[in-house]
């Protein structure tokens, strides 16, 4: 039973991981391909302590909205596509996560 909760945790790790990773490399798309948007979602701000959390949100609205099936890059398309995959996915997992900690006590 605590193999399969351990197991489900290090695979959300390593999920939130990638979804991390992805951000990281769409706000490198975004940085050549749209600079304004870049620096409305504070870019270079973006992982680090002094980051400004009111344009975070407007990233993760962006993609949750899919507001970038109107963006002219492709890649920024395919990029916000599979970060929104990826947070469903994190999501799910950890919902997993919780129910089989709640069942293991």
């Amino acid at each position: 039973m605590h193999a399969w909760f351990w197991a489900l945790c290090i695979l959300c790790i390593i999920n939130m991981m990638r979804y991390f990773s992805s951000i990281r490399v769409l706000l490198f798309i975004l940085r050549e391909s749209d600079p304004l948007f870049y620096q409305s979602v504070d870019g270079n701000g973006f992982f680090t302590a002094h980051g400004q959390w009111t344009k975070h949100i407007k990233l993760i609205r962006y993609i949750n909205t899919k507001q970038y099936f109107n963006h002219h890059d492709p890649e920024v398309i395919l990029r916000c596509e599979r970060i929104r995959k990826q947070f469903m996915l994190i999501s799910g997992l950890s919902i997993i996560v919780f129910i089989s900690l709640i069942w293991a006590i």
